[in-house]
């Protein structure tokens, strides 16, 4: 590979870094539709949370290319850019070319494992007759609910009751 195709690659990288840190400094939280959420309507502050979370997601998004961005930098600035960093064979041009921060070649690429691990509500709302919840204490299928809660409670009630 000629230094030529790795400077073409650094400048590109240090161009997109320039982008992103200008973005990192001119950021400015969205702003709220309203200056008080006392007579807002739930889907309007539903809206200004959408947009306060994107933007927190850009922006960690962000973070983490600059940080990309500063290592691929770092390598080409010690000559270890275009090697992978786990068993130190040559990365094909391609890969670079395709994403310049690639520090290691395709077989040794991390895994970005999703989380197996999910919110307890979602086993109550798939939950069915035909599919039971597993409690500690017994089984719950659900036919006998208005029972459970009614013990709470109900209209029904003495203190509801008109004498």
């Amino acid at each position: 590979m000629t230094n030529t195709k790795y400077q073409n690659l650094k400048n590109q990288m240090i161009q997109e870094l320039f982008v992103l840190q200008g973005r990192k400094y001119t950021h400015e939280p969205p702003d709220s539709t309203e200056l008080s959420n006392y007579d807002n309507h739930p889907a309007d502050q539903a809206t200004d949370l959408t947009d306060q979370v994107t933007e927190m997601a850009i922006g960690e998004h962000n973070e983490q290319q600059i940080e990309k961005l500063e290592a691929a930098l770092r390598a080409i600035d010690d000559g270890s850019y275009g090697k992978c960093s786990e068993c130190g064979e040559d990365i094909p041009f391609g890969r670079l070319e395709a994403i310049p921060t690639a520090l290691t070649c395709v077989e040794h690429v991390p895994e970005n494992k999703v989380p197996t691990d999910r919110p307890v509500e979602e086993e109550l709302l798939n939950a069915s007759t035909e599919r039971p919840i597993q409690d500690e204490r017994s089984i719950v299928d659900n036919e006998d609910s208005f029972l459970e809660v009614e013990a709470y409670g109900s209209s029904d009630s003495p203190s509801d009751q008109i004498e």
